[in-house]
């Protein structure tokens, strides 16, 4: 095999697992939609408006990281699984967080990075949000 069809493969394999974490971020954004929309009982107002304010900063950020993806990478055949509403929204926020710290090794471009943490700080203080608001 020569080295730019093993350099390639490793390519197209990269990329596809860049369609996948994207996929996925698509994902817990409508997560959180779904519990948005579901939230009830004590604190469900200020829990329905935290959520509201995340998903704003998400979305914006995952347009962000979207767009850099495509100008480094080229197209992407990204695929969005199947969402369902979670139960509990701490514990699922803070799985996707740690879920996003493994996917970083994806993007070796600084100004990748910093859009991953912009997209952490997201989650973060929505966990803060949550939390608080218990």
């Amino acid at each position: 095999m020569s080295t730019s069809t093993l350099k390639e493969q490793k390519s197209a394999t990269l990329n596809a697992e860049i369609a996948t974490f994207i996929g996925e971020i698509f994902s817990f954004n409508n997560s959180l939609k779904l519990y948005h929309w579901h939230v009830t009982g004590k604190g469900s107002y200020s829990q329905h408006i935290a959520l509201d304010q995340a998903l704003g900063d998400l979305l914006d950020v995952t347009d962000r990281l979207v767009e850099t993806s495509y100008a480094v990478k080229g197209d992407l055949d990204i695929v969005i699984p199947e969402t369902k509403r979670p139960s509990d929204i701490v514990k699922h926020a803070e799985t996707f967080f740690s879920y996003t710290e493994s996917q970083r090794k994806l993007f070796a471009e600084a100004f990748t990075q910093a859009v991953i943490d912009d997209y952490q700080e997201a989650i973060q203080q929505l966990l803060y949000r949550l939390k608080r608001l218990q």
